[in-house]
């Protein structure tokens, strides 16, 4: 696939090295994705669009923040962003294993618990996909945190592909968000927006790619990996629990934890997945 135009003087401007070819890889939401050959033989993955300032800007601050919690973090570093680009190491792909599942495990575990931001939220503007998030910084609890910046606004820009039965039934939820979050949880560095799909598994780990990342809860992370399916997730799951046991009862927070993603695929897909929303919020309501 042909590169978008433009691409090869962009990778040279921020990164000051000659290109000696960009290959397309396609498209994701608003922007296309490359692959770029540096003079010497190094390779860089490539985000380009005409203007993502908001969305590449929150990726790389995340990506950084995250990185910031200490060595070991699966997350890759950012070479250089712009308005228009994002660039990145070239993960070469490999097959998920066993043993690289149970890393993963520790290193996830490792990202949640050291270095613990002081409060819920981000201080830069998220986003989902291309959809904004509301970052604000709060400290007064995950539940209220949640319920307010992640569940009702999206709620609102879901309700028209769901009833009024449906609404208000995802409504209960945000009314008894207390009574339903479980025992009380300092913030983690979380990515997120963590399904399958942003789990590159590379060179015997997994690093964690396109993040959504903010202070917020950890079962956040570990129910987003089971909404889709992930490779070996019992095992990424054991080495976690091992290494930073979970709070009892997590398992039955697992839907509660999806609904918000649920409502992001309603808003941006359609009503397809109207009843793994509605699902989800029965089961969290128990």
């Amino acid at each position: 696939m042909p590169a978008t135009p433009g691409v090869r003087e962009r990778v040279e401007r921020l990164l000051g090295s000659p290109v000696e070819s960009v290959a397309g890889l396609g498209s994701s939401h608003a922007w296309t994705l490359h692959r770029a050959s540096l003079a010497g033989g190094r390779e860089v993955f490539v985000k380009a669009a005409p203007d993502q300032a908001g969305v590449f800007a929150a990726e790389a601050a995340g990506l950084r923040w995250l990185g910031e919690a200490g060595p070991g973090t699966p997350v890759p570093d950012v070479l250089a962003a712009d308005d228009r680009m994002l660039v990145l190491p070239w993960l070469p792909s490999a097959s998920p294993t066993r043993d690289a599942a149970e890393r993963f495990g520790r290193e996830l575990a490792a990202l949640h618990t050291r270095a613990r931001p002081d409060v819920y939220g981000a201080p830069w503007d998220g986003f989902i996909a291309d959809l904004p998030l509301d970052n604000t910084l709060d400290d007064r609890g995950w539940p209220r945190w949640y319920a307010e910046r992640r569940l009702e606004p999206f709620l609102r820009r879901a309700e028209r592909h769901l009833s009024p039965d449906d609404v208000r039934l995802v409504e209960r939820v945000i009314a008894g968000i207390e009574d339903l979050a479980g025992p009380p949880e300092p913030p983690s560095r979380i990515h997120g927006d963590l399904w399958s799909g942003n789990v590159q598994w590379t060179d015997g780990r997994a690093v964690l790619i396109d993040p959504a990342a903010h202070g917020g809860h950890r079962e956040t992370d570990l129910a987003m990996m089971a909404l889709f399916g992930t490779p070996y997730l019992d095992r990424i799951l054991a080495a976690y629990d091992e290494s930073a046991p979970l709070a009892e009862g997590w398992r039955d927070r697992v839907p509660l934890h999806q609904l918000h993603p649920l409502l992001v695929h309603v808003a941006l897909f359609g009503g397809s997945y109207r009843d793994s929303a509605v699902e989800a919020a029965r089961s969290a309501l128990g």
